[in-house]
């Protein structure tokens, strides 16, 4: 398993947009009622970043017990207050976006029974959905906690047709906009090749920074045959690294379960980091954010997994 080196970045998102209420009292009761001049009930929103945040050590293991003070988030060039803090194992909803084109071939057999270790790693209170890739994206499963549905319904699938693995995930975005849980995960399994798909990257690109979920990807990559399959790693790691998520290059399929695993670890093993973006912050904007790590001097050394940019409604 080969585990992507980012410095840093900021990870998935979660926006609840709102302007400060009006004061809930009316013109008539103030003069009726002086007294209500004193404690008028005002509520306030505001818009709250959330940031997942994974960390990991040299054996690719998560790094646990980190405290506030060893995070810093800058939005842009200035440092932003960390106004909330905590390690809480909530439940998340899950895509599984399966590679079933003819590329899949010789891979097939053994790839398809490797999302059972993904789905050892989640909780009754997590769901997941499964979205098959070939000519086109369909939505195999919808969203269940009953995984072993998602698993029986790749193992009788079989791999046929071109690759329109863009579409794929596409659909998964747009299907993870429908989950019951706030934390979302897409999952991508394929040899990175895409030769059938009617949306772009920067299409892709442009919903995925919109999105509040990060994408981990599996590229099953040895002996590339064509230009698509070349391109795929490269894919895979752009829109991973995107989102805060990670890529894992596999050349032995046989080593494949060991990364799902990983990954339904990682996906219950985050820092999630608040802040508060700036008050002139423009709306329907992308604002560039960097989490770094803040350890003491000859501490080991750790890896950091997060977004790089937030959208603001």
């Amino acid at each position: 398993m080969q585990l992507p080196s980012l410095s840093s970045a900021a990870f998935l998102l979660v926006l609840m947009a709102g302007a400060p209420a009006e004061p809930a009292y009316s013109t008539q009761a103030v003069r009726a009622n002086p007294a209500a001049r004193v404690a008028p009930a005002i509520r306030v929103d505001v818009n709250l970043a959330l940031l997942p945040v994974t960390v990991m050590d040299d054996m690719g293991r998560n790094v646990m017990g980190l405290q506030r003070d060893n995070f810093r988030v800058l939005d842009g060039s200035k440092q932003r207050p960390i106004v909330s803090f905590s390690r809480q194992d909530a439940p998340i909803s899950v895509g599984l976006v399966f590679d079933c084109s003819r590329s899949m071939t010789d891979k097939f057999k053994i790839t398809r029974l490797a999302p059972a270790q993904l789905f050892d790693q989640l909780n009754p209170q997590d769901e997941a959905f499964l979205v098959t890739v070939s000519d086109r994206p369909v939505l195999r499963h919808d969203f269940t906690s009953h995984f072993e549905d998602i698993q029986s319904d790749l193992v009788f699938t079989y791999p046929h047709g071109s690759t329109s693995l863009l579409d794929g995930m596409y659909l998964g975005l747009q299907k993870l906009k429908h989950a019951h849980n706030p934390r979302k995960a897409l999952v991508i399994v394929s040899d990175g090749g895409d030769n059938n798909s009617r949306y772009t990257m920067r299409e892709l690109s442009s919903l995925a920074e919109e999105s509040d979920a990060q994408i981990f990807a599996i590229c099953l990559s040895y002996a590339p045959a064509t230009e698509e399959e070349v391109r795929g790693p490269d894919l895979l790691e752009k829109i991973s690294r995107l989102t805060g998520g990670m890529r894992f290059m596999i050349a032995d399929v046989n080593v494949m379960q060991s990364a799902m695993a990983r990954i339904g670890i990682t996906l219950h093993n985050q820092y999630v980091l608040g802040i508060v973006p700036p008050p002139a912050a423009p709306q329907g904007k992308y604002r560039h954010i960097k989490v770094e790590l803040v350890t003491p001097v000859g501490s080991p050394r750790m890896q950091i997994f997060a977004r790089s940019s937030y959208y603001v409604p």
